[in-house]
């Protein structure tokens, strides 16, 4: 198990050292001496089966890496068109008209902000320059103006279609389709959203709280979706095309791929036949197709994004080249791991191992690394790589276990002291508001949630 061990911990070390001349703190560097340090110690030396090995890597997260470009490239679209502020407006006009209905509002609005721009950073920033101020209003101190922004969007960007986190996890379990996960996560993260709400609502709103008449839209939310309705277009195109398939047979559709596959390659359709090609193949992933589909039709159909394409693109592309630099790096180490025998060696050394003790390691572990990184695609790439394959030896199903992991890394995410997400919005709130933000405070808040993710993550580990 030396082959095993070694990498990891010269991984974590490179990870959460930080004082490590030169590399102390970089997740893509530390993948990446992981990975070569894997290969070197399963015996092979050939640099030319490393880089073999980093193909089948990439190859098996490559629809994750498309799906993170895509996905930016398609959120900042959203925002040109002006999707968001049709969303929040019509809501607020439509239940806003007190304080608990101007949170619920709010909360919703970053729930399908999240959901629909697959980012929790950009639901909360959009949904949180038209509602800060209102909320503020209401008598609430910056702490928990910020936490309603942050508990709402971290919970809406789990949430289909563009669960990022669910996505990868399953990547990382090598299932062929993340179908099965995210059609659960519709009950798992709306139950715990549910749950946050009404826990939010207890703590912040008092019974004395009262609401401005100006607070309240004069346009009906009829009115507004009337003149506004355009703009929804490609949200609710993307929307369509991944319910439809989320639907249990016989209902089950897939639009795009019954489209794509009357175009044939030899005596196979298009879709299949791209899904043979290594790396090429994450085009194939009916998400990443279902995105790169609104994007044309935001950009042939919308004057607004055609103007400034340019700019979309640049700044899209900007946002996604942190996480994609660290997929790509993910990527040898998890062919390294899968192509020197580590995999293999992980699930022999499971057989004789307490599966307790694999499992409830494996969650501190995950849970832990979000907490010190601020990051869950951090968590998973670091731990699920090894600690997947291990569930499943174990019996778990390889859904579960892709369950399991992605709850567990969200709740590590937003856990104190290290959420980055809150450092950012608190910043952000406190600007805006022109107050100082306590951002340990406002994670506190954070940790009701957390809990329930946690509990869902061990139910998944046990059924």
């Amino acid at each position: 198990m030396l082959k095993v061990i070694i990498p990891i911990i010269v991984l974590l070390c490179i990870l959460l050292i930080k004082k490590i001349p030169y590399i102390g703190g970089n997740l893509s560097i530390a993948l990446i001496i992981a990975g070569i340090l894997a290969l070197v110690m399963g015996g092979i030396y050939n640099p030319l089966t490393w880089l073999m090995a980093w193909i089948d890597g990439v190859d098996r997260l490559m629809w994750v890496i498309l799906l993170g470009a895509c996905g930016c490239i398609y959120a900042d679209m959203q925002g040109e068109l002006g999707a968001m502020e049709t969303i929040v407006n019509s809501l607020r006009a439509k239940f806003g008209h007190s304080p608990k209905g101007l949170v619920i509002t709010v909360f919703m609005a970053l729930m399908i902000a999240g959901s629909l721009l697959g980012d929790s950073m950009a639901a909360s920033t959009v949904v949180g320059l038209l509602t800060v101020g209102a909320l503020a209003e209401l008598g609430l101190p910056g702490e928990r103006v910020a936490a309603v922004l942050i508990i709402g969007a971290s919970l809406g960007s789990p949430m289909p279609p563009i669960a990022q986190s669910l996505f990868l996890s399953a990547a990382l379990l090598g299932l062929e389709t993340p179908d099965p996960v995210t059609a659960i996560s519709y009950f798992t993260i709306g139950i715990t959203a549910i749950i946050a709400l009404l826990v939010m609502l207890k703590m912040f709103i008092k019974k004395d709280m009262t609401m401005n008449e100006d607070l309240i839209p004069k346009e009906k939310a009829s009115q507004i979706l009337k003149a506004r309705w355009y703009t929804l277009i490609p949200l609710t195109i993307l929307a369509i095309v991944v319910f439809a398939r989320s639907l249990p047979a016989p209902y089950k559709m897939d639009i795009i791929p019954l489209i794509l596959n009357k175009i044939t390659v030899g005596d196979q359709g298009f879709l299949q036949w791209l899904g043979t090609i290594k790396i090429l193949k994450g085009f194939s992933n009916v998400i990443v197709l279902a995105m790169i589909t609104c994007i044309i039709i935001s950009t042939i159909f919308f004057k607004e994004v055609r103007n400034n394409l340019p700019k979309i693109f640049k700044g899209g592309l900007k946002k996604v080249r942190p996480n994609a630099q660290v997929q790509f790096s993910a990527g040898l180490f998890l062919g390294g791991f899968y192509a020197a025998g580590q995999i293999e060696a992980i699930k022999a050394f499971v057989q004789g191992l307490n599966t307790n003790l694999l499992k409830f390691g494996g969650a501190g572990a995950i849970t832990l690394i979000g907490m010190v990184t601020g990051s869950q695609s951090t968590a998973q790439n670091v731990i699920v790589s090894f600690w997947g394959p291990a569930l499943v030896e174990t019996g778990l199903t390889p859904v579960n276990a892709a369950m399991a992991a992605s709850h567990f890394a969200i709740a590590g995410q937003a856990l104190p002291p290290v959420d980055l997400m809150a450092l950012a919005v608190c910043g952000i709130v406190g600007g805006m508001l022109g107050v100082k933000i306590d951002p340990i405070k406002t994670m506190m808040y954070s940790i009701p949630f957390c809990i329930v993710l946690m509990v869902i993550g061990t139910i998944f580990m046990y059924i």
